[in-house]
């Protein structure tokens, strides 16, 4: 029998390609991470579905499907440039400031997140009283960034009193939105999308229909107070519930973060790390 032979390996060269290929994994790793929580992971999963349909498509010789799809492959290709702009925007400002490799937003625990919504619930039953009208607009899992790049960038804890603060009338950040990440306030003065949807029964004005927009956009969860009756609103999933007692506006922000799914969660990660 012949022996096999192997090419003579350096150790420096095995270092190499374990650097090389570490490398690519931190930054791929990093690619997802920019994406994550953004409308574009939708769009991913959609390319991967066009991409995954042209490979079958070939593989079953069906030439007509086989060439519509590779049209449209090509198409796609010229418009991901114009489909990931915000991300691609984000990733080269992350670049520039040297924040390519930072730290990913951590999720905040069941106790931080209970202060949070505590935080935003006291706020709204103090402008409810006062009549000031207030979006404030939670971040889930989708994420709102592009919304937040149009207001002005707070990057401040949550607290009641500033967003008391914020929406006082005829100071500059009151006309628009807030924008919670966690526990930051990442933006105030922000615009929001209007949803094109005719509500029934009573007239809906601008600041309800911004709340539904961008909850039709993402998941995100908008707590409203009106300038004209001072009652308070909650829209998620492109749906508003309107006139909510302070008790009603934490029960509904409590099932909607599932603060009691996580913190069962939370301690059963906790008991199995000890």
């Amino acid at each position: 029998m012949t022996a096999l032979s192997f090419p003579d390996v350096t150790p420096m060269q095995v270092l190499t390609a374990v650097a090389d290929v570490a490398i690519v994994a931190f930054l791929v790793y990093q690619v997802m991470s920019l994406f994550k929580g953004t409308q574009a992971v939708s769009l991913i999963k959609g390319l991967a579905i066009l991409f995954a349909a042209n490979a079958l498509a070939g593989l079953l010789k069906l030439d007509a499907l086989h060439w519509l799809l590779r049209q449209v492959t090509t198409m796609t290709f010229v418009g991901i440039p114009i489909v990931f702009q915000p991300e691609i925007r984000k990733g080269l400002d992350r670049l520039g400031r040297g924040r390519l490799f930072g730290t990913p937003m951590s999720a905040i625990g069941p106790e931080e997140t209970r202060r949070v919504l505590a935080e935003v619930c006291r706020a709204a039953e103090a402008m409810s009283r006062e009549y000031t009208g207030s979006l404030i607009v939670m971040e889930r899992e989708t994420g709102v960034g592009d919304v937040a790049e149009s207001g002005v960038k707070l990057d401040a804890h949550v607290s009641a009193e500033l967003l008391l603060n914020v929406f006082t009338p005829h100071t500059p950040l009151h006309d628009g939105a807030v924008v919670i990440r966690g526990n930051r306030i990442v933006a105030a003065a922000c615009i929001l999308p209007l949803t094109e949807r005719r509500a029934p029964g009573r007239k809906v004005g601008t600041r309800h229909r911004a709340a539904v927009g961008i909850s039709e956009r993402s998941d995100a969860v908008v707590v409203v107070v009106s300038e004209e009756t001072g009652a308070v609103s909650l829209a998620s999933g492109g749906e508003l519930v309107r006139d909510l007692s302070p008790a009603e506006l934490r029960g509904r922000l409590d099932t909607l973060f599932d603060v009691n799914g996580r913190e069962s969660k939370f301690w059963r990660i906790r008991g199995a790390g000890r």
